[in-house]
């Protein structure tokens, strides 16, 4: 069990989920996360540096590049290597270093394109992968591959869990990298300052995602932390399933924008449907504490003063 003075180390501390996790640690409670720079990942011996000088107890595998389907066309390479790269490194010198426990955070593309909804854990390696976004997915694949094969051959309690899209406050808002809600948020805002009549979305609008607030994917990776050892990754989901167009819709309103959305069929749509069957985690007593619309206005509203303040 996690301490309240348990050393934790967050691999990824600037990231979405990383600044999310922080933020609730320590509001549980929790007095020892090492907040020293992280390591250069790409560089090993800097990891062994790291984990000798700090000895976290408890780890959570956070950071590594990511980006919406536009970036997963242009980056592949990068993806893949910046992922692998930190798994490999980051969960070798936990067990090198005896850490207590380690989570790693992968993403729903690991799921095949065509998988049953909700998907199941039972669905993982059953078929091809989404095309967009397979040299991600490959790597977040090969993290879990990593935890399991570390688990079984050294017992070491590493476990992994997988995410529903999500969004927050501290997403990357860049409209080339980033994914659907933060790049629909930033262009619809910006269409508004220079009433602009038409955007134009990518897709079909069709494909429907599943989406949880970045707050209760963070809570929820605090709990498998606290309560889940098991050699097979877990969902965290429960959260909203929704149509891009529909997203793009109800997004338009809350940003106050007043021109039209048109959709770009000769773009890729990437899978149909993804959700998750949160099933087994949420039969644990773990459940979602944000509903859809206010956490989308929530961080609107952050968006807004980063943006004031850039500006």
């Amino acid at each position: 069990m996690m301490l309240m003075n348990s050393k934790i180390f967050i691999s990824g501390a600037d990231s979405l989920v990383g600044i999310s996790l922080i933020k609730q640690l320590k509001s549980q409670g929790y007095t020892h996360i090492i907040e020293t720079a992280e390591p250069r990942y790409e560089n090993a011996e800097d990891v062994v540096r790291f984990f000798a000088i700090e000895k976290p107890e408890y780890v959570f595998v956070l950071g590594g590049k990511c980006g919406g389907i536009s970036m997963n066309q242009k980056q592949p390479a990068e993806l893949i290597y910046d992922n692998i790269t930190i798994a490999t490194n980051v969960i070798h010198q936990a067990h090198q270093h005896n850490v207590k426990k380690l989570l790693y955070l992968a993403s729903a593309c690991v799921y095949p394109k065509l998988s049953p909804q909700p998907m199941a854990i039972d669905s993982l390696m059953s078929g091809p992968l989404e095309v967009t976004n397979e040299a991600y997915a490959t790597a977040k694949i090969a993290g879990m591959a990593l935890c399991r094969a570390y688990r079984q051959q050294y017992k070491d309690n590493f476990i992994s869990a997988i995410p529903a899209n999500i969004f927050g406050p501290g997403d990357d808002f860049d409209p080339d990298n980033a994914h659907v809600i933060a790049a629909l948020l930033a262009r619809l805002h910006a269409a508004k300052q220079q009433n602009t009549n038409e955007i134009m979305i990518w897709g079909s609008g069709s494909p429907r995602r599943e989406f949880v607030y970045v707050d209760d994917i963070a809570d929820g990776c605090i709990f498998l932390m606290q309560h889940y050892d098991d050699l097979l990754p877990m969902n965290i989901g429960g959260g909203v399933d929704i149509s891009i167009r529909e997203l793009a819709i109800l997004i338009k309103d809350i940003v106050g924008y007043q021109g039209n959305l048109k959709f770009d069929i000769t773009k890729p749509d990437g899978m149909p449907l993804k959700s998750l069957d949160a099933a087994p985690l949420l039969a644990m007593g773990w459940q979602p504490q944000f509903l859809f619309e206010p956490a989308l206005k929530l961080t609107y509203d952050w968006y807004i003063k980063q943006h004031i303040t850039a500006h």
